[in-house]
């Protein structure tokens, strides 16, 4: 299966953003891929945390997720919306949740995932404290993505920060996850330290494919964001990767060699709690 992860540098208009995630899919499906993942607030970077608050949506009714269904119906493709604002569960007027979307060519959303592991970060100069404005969701989700090869892929999905803890990433493997999502919006500073090694860990520890689409570049907010976007096999190996700004990364996904993988070392029987 051909995959493409989608990397932006977003900025503080919804409507901007949007255009330019069109353009990005675009070329994702003109170059052939079935799935496509886009970062982390692909729709918007704001200028404050709290601006996602006047930004939220009710999952399956808002501009946003309109936008995502039909976009995935025009270009017959699977999207992964990558996160957006959505309106907690019963509604906080001080926190949203940090969702991801996945719609099938269709335009019918088949999976939402709400972040679990929500960042903290403090080195004395930045600052960042996800829970300020986010609530932390709870429940891991998987979606089932019939290929055009006749296999079908079963799809875990995380967060940026979720990336930090292998247990949400063993559970999906135990529920026969083949292919790991990490939407993402990593800082440089800790991009540049852990991103690549973190994703490896998790596709061979999982022998799983990883879809990694991120933010990668110096926003309007001033915030820069690592980028590095990448698709690995389960074997550890980058497929290919974008280092910074925007632009697609696509890759073949093999099922066969997946398979294989797991045959020629079956770890995840080995299992010992």
């Amino acid at each position: 299966m051909k995959v493409a992860a989608i990397q932006m540098v977003s900025g503080t208009r919804i409507d901007d953003n949007l255009r330019d995630a069109h353009a990005l899919l675009l070329q994702a499906a003109q170059a052939g891929a079935e799935l496509a993942v886009l970062p982390e607030y692909f729709c918007v970077m704001g200028q404050r945390d709290t601006d996602k608050l006047a930004l939220q949506e009710l999952l399956g009714k808002g501009p946003i997720q309109d936008w995502l269904a039909a976009t995935a119906r025009e270009l017959g493709l699977w999207i992964v919306g990558g996160t957006l604002p959505l309106s907690s569960e019963p509604r906080d007027e001080a926190r949203v949740r940090n969702a991801s979307l996945a719609f099938n060519p269709q335009g019918e959303r088949v999976a939402c995932y709400d972040k679990i592991h929500l960042f903290q970060f403090d080195d004395g100069t930045r600052i960042y404290d996800e829970a300020a404005v986010l609530a932390r969701g709870s429940v891991p989700t998987l979606f089932e993505l019939p290929s055009r090869d006749g296999h079908t892929w079963r799809i875990g999905m995380s967060v940026c920060y979720d990336l930090r803890f292998p247990e949400l990433y063993r559970a999906y493997a135990a529920q026969g996850a083949d292919v790991l999502l990490v939407p993402s919006a990593f800082t440089y500073v800790t991009g540049q330290a852990h991103w690549e090694v973190l994703l490896r860990a998790r596709a061979i520890e999982n022998l799983a494919g990883v879809i990694a689409a991120a933010q990668g570049g110096t926003h309007e907010n001033g915030r820069r964001t690592w980028g590095h976007s990448m698709v690995v096999d389960a074997w550890g190996q980058v497929l290919g990767l974008r280092a910074e700004g925007a632009g697609v990364v696509v890759a073949d996904l093999d099922a066969d060699a997946l398979a294989g993988r797991r045959a020629q070392l079956p770890a995840l029987s080995h299992r010992r709690l």
